[in-house]
C-alpha cells in the first residue's frame, strides 16, 4: 500500500503551529516515540531501499511496518522518491515483538527518538516533527496526493520545497551517516557504531 506522505524541512515551527490554529487544524497531542530499525544481518532489505519499523508511538499503540522507497532516486537527500510504500500493524508488545525479530535471525539497525506534534484537518494528518541534532520539520500525510496538495494549499506553503524521502536522508543532508550510527536519542545525541 503507497504512503501518501511529504516533508518541509527546517520550518518555523511556532509560525506552523499559528497557521494551523487559523485554518482550523485540531491539536491530537504531542509524543515521544521510539522504534528500531530491522533488517537481516546482510542488509539485504537496505539495499532494496526497504527495512522493518518496530514503533512505539507514545500514545498506547505500538506499531509494526514493513516500509520501501519507491523510486529511489539519491541517498544524500537531493532528490526526491517517488514515494513509500508502508505496510503497518498494530501490536501489544514493543519488547516481545523485537526479540521474536531478534530470534529468528534479524539485526536492530539503529535505535531512534523524535518528538512529533499532530494536528489533524479534513483527513490530512500535519506532524510537526523533532529529532536530535536535526531542525523541525514538518510532516503531511494523508490518503491521497490529492489531499497532500490541499494541505500544502491550506498552510500557504510552496509545493516545490516539498520532500519525498525518509528522515534518514534529512540526516544525510547534514552529512550525518545514520547507518554508522547505533542509536540516535535525546539524553546521549548520537552515538556510533
Amino acid at each position: 500500500m503507497e504512503e501518501f506522505e511529504v516533508k518541509f524541512l527546517n520550518i518555523n515551527q511556532q509560525e506552523i503551529e499559528e497557521k494551523l490554529k487559523k485554518i482550523g487544524a485540531k491539536k491530537v497531542g504531542e509524543f515521544f516515540q521510539k522504534w528500531i530499525a530491522l533488517d537481516y544481518p546482510d542488509w539485504r532489505l537496505d539495499k532494496n531501499g526497504a527495512w522493518i519499523r518496530l514503533r512505539d508511538e507514545g500514545n498506547g499503540k505500538i506499531t509494526l511496518s514493513f516500509k520501501k522507497r519507491l523510486g529511489m532516486k539519491s541517498h544524500d537527500g537531493t532528490v526526491n522518491d517517488d514515494g513509500m510504500e508502508e505496510i503497518e500493524a498494530h501490536v501489544d508488545s514493543f519488547d516481545k515483538v523485537a526479540l521474536i525479530f531478534e530470534k529468528i535471525g534479524f539485526i536492530e539497525k539503529h535505535y531512534a527518538e523524535k518528538k512529533r506534534i499532530r494536528w489533524e484537518k479534513d483527513g490530512i494528518e500535519f506532524d510537526i516533527d523533532i529529532y536530535p541534532e536535526l531542525e523541525p520539520y514538518l510532516e503531511i500525510e494523508s490518503s491521497s496526493w490529492e489531499n497532500i496538495d490541499k494541505g500544502i494549499k491550506l498552510l500557504g506553503l510552496n509545493p516545490d520545497d516539498k520532500k519525498i524521502f525518509t528522515g534518514t536522508q534529512v540526516y544525510a543532508m547534514k552529512g550525518i551517516d545514520v547507518k554508522k550510527l547505533k542509536r540516535i536519542t535525546f539524553d546521549k545525541g548520537l552515538i556510533e557504531k
